[in-house]
């Protein structure tokens, strides 16, 4: 069985955005951790479809 990675971070949600995922942590009688991992991997899709500050075209002249 592979290893997982416990390193702890903390996060700070504006807190309208922490009440609604303490909503669903509820909801669903879920971890707040949880909830917060599920929308990550639910969401980095779309994420990555976002342009990187490096594809941002700049307006020097070449």
């Amino acid at each position: 069985m592979a290893s997982t990675d416990k390193r702890k971070q903390s996060l700070y949600f504006p807190e309208a955005m922490l009440e609604e995922i303490q909503n669903e942590a509820a909801r669903l009688d879920r971890s707040l951790s949880w909830i917060v991992q599920r929308c990550v991997k639910i969401g980095l899709s779309e994420i990555k479809k976002l342009p990187s500050v490096n594809d941002i075209g700049d307006d020097t002249p070449s």
